[in-house]
């Protein structure tokens, strides 16, 4: 019996690995071929085996769920539904929309009472910086993989990518504590015109990997959405700076 399934949560070929190693420690199962690029798993199975059994076979962190027919068929041909597809992406996205939204909230209540709103961007880019940091800490070995996957000074050097959280923690603080504003500001336009420049290319050359701005407790497409994310921080950075 050959079933197919969709695994969440897989971030790198590590990832991909360690699923099909699991899976294939199941007794009852032959042989399984996962792959990360559509994110399945192809199950030959000598007896039936529940999804149950596969889902405790595996760390939390992936979530396998049974394919239908249809779509099975339809990750085979390529041609999904362009609806579904885009109806997927901002649900996926949804989590970032509501944290920046709950940021924006926040930066409003700490402002509103202030005669001059000059400082609102830095509260602001504090807030951003210590919340997106405390979701990569929560998993500091997937993100540093994951990020090292787009980001080109992550690509060269591990040791930028697992400190990479630490510096947003540093730059958050920095901004709300108001302290060394341009050199915050200039770091600020270092650290994420280098991820934008990974982003970019990886949207140019329309590449389907998971974001990392969330770390991986947060499972994020990359799309435009990242893009215009770190855009609007560097913007912000130049007209503090200028």
């Amino acid at each position: 019996m050959k079933h197919t399934y969709q695994i969440a949560g897989m971030t790198c070929n590590g990832c991909r690995s360690d699923v099909e190693k699991r899976l294939n420690a199941i007794p009852s199962v032959k042989e399984a071929m996962v792959t990360l690029e559509n994110e399945q798993a192809v199950i030959l199975m000598a007896t039936h085996t529940g999804i149950k059994t596969l889902q405790e076979a595996l760390p939390k962190k992936y979530v396998i769920t049974a394919m239908t027919a249809t779509e099975v068929a339809d990750s085979s041909s390529g041609h999904s539904p362009t609806i579904k597809m885009e109806t997927s992406k901002w649900v996926q996205l949804l989590p970032l929309f509501l944290i920046i939204g709950y940021l924006s909230v926040a930066t409003v209540l700490l402002n509103y009472q202030r005669e001059h709103w000059d400082e609102a961007m830095l509260d602001f880019m504090g807030l951003f910086f210590i919340v997106f940091s405390f979701f990569k800490m929560l998993d500091l070995k997937g993100f540093s993989i994951s990020f090292a996957r787009y980001d080109p000074l992550a690509k060269i050097t591990s040791v930028y990518a697992w400190g990479y959280p630490f510096l947003e923690t540093a730059l958050g603080l920095m901004f709300l504590m108001r302290f060394e504003i341009d050199i915050a500001l200039i770091a600020t336009l270092i650290l994420l015109g280098i991820t934008t420049i990974g982003v970019t290319k990886t949207l140019l050359d329309k590449k389907s990997i998971s974001c990392a701005c969330l770390g991986t407790a947060l499972k994020l497409p990359m799309t435009e959405a990242t893009f215009i994310e770190n855009a609007i921080m560097i913007l912000m950075a130049i007209f503090m700076l200028f």
